[in-house]
């Protein structure tokens, strides 16, 4: 198991182990993993809004070295990364057949937001929470499975009610490097970037990953200099009220998850889109089929025997509307 101890340099070689856990989100839905974190310094904790990462890179060396000595937080510590390792073991998956997220029945989930936890604000409200709980029970069943949607370092709207009973929307941009992300790099060890094809003037994202337990999602980012400012803004935060520049956040997520995938290496047969945002998806699967040389009806039959639609909404004149679509 890869310890990332560089970004932890306070941990004693007895808890690196802790590096582990907090950049793995399996401790959201585990609270053994989530008292670890507490029990270290409860203050830290709550300031940190339950942010592990956040937690262990604010305190001090004194910290740790005492745990080191307290019986019973190792003993939970032990218990709790023995978990961890083999929850994230190699095993039959939920096919029988022990594959991994690059083998060729893997299935490709895209969707606008993703509940996972408070410090990382990728959700507004249902849909994201689907998400969240969609990929979550996925690690935990063994589903072959990789997951896509946007880095929003603004996250959605936030509200707190101040002394006097008003209520104010506090402007926070997530700390990158104090959170349970990781920005992905190609073999030299640079940030990915990739170009979003048949868009002009251009647009690049960079891709971070987070790991939900076995379950890998990767996030665009667009906020990097090699954007103009406009197209910086696209990932934002979420459901932008520009038409113009949602629509391109609707762009961005369908063509440009579909184009992250395909520079990563990761092969995929079926595609489930979580609502309509990431329809572009769609779009884009036939296209790359017709390039390869398939015809248009062929390939449209394909894609639409692949894929698979989750509408958080249902409504009797929106299932009309999909029926009538899909025929």
């Amino acid at each position: 198991m890869e310890i990332p101890q560089t970004r932890f340099p306070n941990l004693p070689e007895r808890l690196k182990g802790l590096g582990e856990i907090a950049t793995n989100l399996w401790w959201s839905w585990h609270p053994g993993a989530r008292m670890l974190f507490k029990l270290l310094d409860r203050q830290a904790w709550k300031e940190s809004g339950h942010n592990p990462v956040k937690t262990l890179l604010g305190l001090p060396k004194e910290t740790y070295e005492t745990l080191v000595k307290d019986r019973e937080y190792l003993h939970l510590y032990d218990q709790v990364l023995e978990l961890l390792v083999k929850d994230l073991e190699p095993k039959d998956d939920f096919f029988g057949e022990g594959s991994t997220h690059q083998q060729a029945h893997c299935i490709a989930y895209f969707s606008a937001e993703y509940g996972l936890h408070q410090s990382l604000p990728f959700y507004a409200g249902g849909l994201g929470f689907l998400a969240g709980d969609y990929i979550k029970k996925s690690s935990d069943q063994g589903i072959p499975m990789v997951a896509v949607g946007f880095m929003y370092p603004e996250g959605d709207l936030r509200q707190q009610i101040c002394e006097d009973g008003w209520q104010e929307n506090p402007n926070e941009t997530l700390d990158r490097e104090a959170a349970s992300i990781a920005r992905v790099l190609d073999e030299s060890g640079n940030p990915i970037i990739v170009k979003i094809p048949f868009v002009e003037p251009p647009i690049r994202v960079a891709v971070w990953k987070v790991m939900v337990g076995r379950i890998p999602l990767y996030l665009m980012d667009t906020d990097i200099p090699v954007n103009d400012p406009w197209n910086r803004g696209i990932s934002a935060h979420l459901y932008i009220g520009n038409r113009e520049q949602r629509l391109r956040q609707e762009i961005v997520l369908g063509i440009g998850g579909f184009e992250v995938l395909s520079t990563l290496g990761i092969r995929h047969t079926v595609l489930h889109l979580n609502e309509g945002h990431p329809a572009f998806a769609l779009l884009e699967r036939i296209r790359e089929k017709v390039q390869a040389g398939m015809s248009y009806e062929k390939a449209a039959r394909q894609v639409r025997a692949t894929s698979v639609f989750t509408t958080h909404t249902p409504g009797k004149r929106r299932v009309r509307s999909c029926n009538n679509t899909l025929g």
